[in-house]
């Protein structure tokens, strides 16, 4: 039975897919209303994780980011089942990227790129995106796979209809050497705002006014590999246009102090909600952690 309701889910996100954006849109406007004012969907969360991160805005100023976040949340998960059958020619035109040589150049050069991004704009576009962006070299993009196999495979299977590489969280070490083994030049992409779990919170730093434990994943392998890295600042243009800027950050890890490339990459990603908050994702819940807990 669970086998047909998926069956009959993945069939519906389908049909939805195949609708124009026009279309797309209106459903999104509908599913705006039943997540904000019917389902109240994390209202609470993203309350007080908005009213944590900007002390200093009023109520009035906070209400409006609370809706245009959920406005944008509706519209990325209308985005994202559009990709199921998106054409490149359009996803090329709707997800432009910037200063892609910053990566490139690594690339001819042997070199392989680390790029880091966070759960800001639609990273689900991209993921696609990037793999189109650059077709020469491979693009491995480090994910953490969902409990419902059947969901986890059609995610990925979206997400890599353009060439990216999909890999598990936990064969990230052993991908990258792979590829070092083989004197292969790769992008390695990872998500920098993971929340990590109680036994990998051991560094905290201040994000967003809030001492916020952060996963240093993309140091280690970054150190480990000595890989050049660069930040993916992603912009929304307007509704269902982005363009990805790409930021040099560290061109060899190994010179670095602790703690300084995952500063860096914080840092960008507090710039970006900074200026356009609504785009962050909001109703996940980022500060399970506080230092004195940890330590106790």
């Amino acid at each position: 039975m669970n086998k047909i309701i998926f069956q009959i889910v993945v069939f519906l996100l389908k049909l939805i897919s195949l609708l124009p954006f026009s279309i797309i849109y209106l459903i999104s406007d509908g599913l705006f209303v039943l997540l904000y004012f019917v389902l109240k969907y994390r209202r609470k969360v993203v309350r007080d994780n908005l009213k944590n991160s900007f002390p200093e805005k009023s109520a009035d100023e906070l209400s409006v980011i609370e809706k245009s976040f959920y406005k944008f949340l509706a519209d990325m998960i209308l985005e994202s089942v559009k990709s199921i059958t998106i054409s490149a020619k359009e996803l090329n035109k709707r997800y432009k990227f910037e200063n892609l040589e910053a990566i490139t150049s690594h690339l001819e050069n042997g070199r392989s790129v680390i790029a880091v991004s966070g759960h800001y704009g639609n990273w689900e576009l991209g993921s696609l995106a990037i793999g189109l962006a650059i077709q020469e070299y491979d693009t491995l993009i480090v994910y953490k796979p969902l409990s419902d196999s059947n969901f986890d495979h059609l995610i990925n299977s979206v997400r890599s209809r353009f060439g990216t590489i999909m890999v598990p969280m936990k064969q990230t070490y052993r991908k990258v050497a792979e590829y070092k083994g083989k004197g292969r030049p790769r992008v390695l992409v990872l998500v920098g705002d993971q929340t990590p779990t109680r036994e990998e919170s051991r560094y905290f730093t201040n994000f967003l006014n809030q001492a916020t434990a952060i996963f240093l994943g993309v140091e280690k392998v970054a150190v480990k590999s000595n890989d050049a890295v660069i930040y993916f600042s992603i912009n929304r243009i307007k509704r269902g246009y982005y363009l990805c800027i790409i930021k040099p950050l560290i061109d060899y890890p190994k010179d670095t102090k602790e703690f300084e490339i995952t500063n860096m990459h914080t840092s960008e990603l507090e710039k970006l909600i900074r200026e356009k908050p609504d785009y962050w994702l909001w109703s996940h819940k980022r500060w399970k952690f506080k230092p004195e807990n940890i330590s106790a």
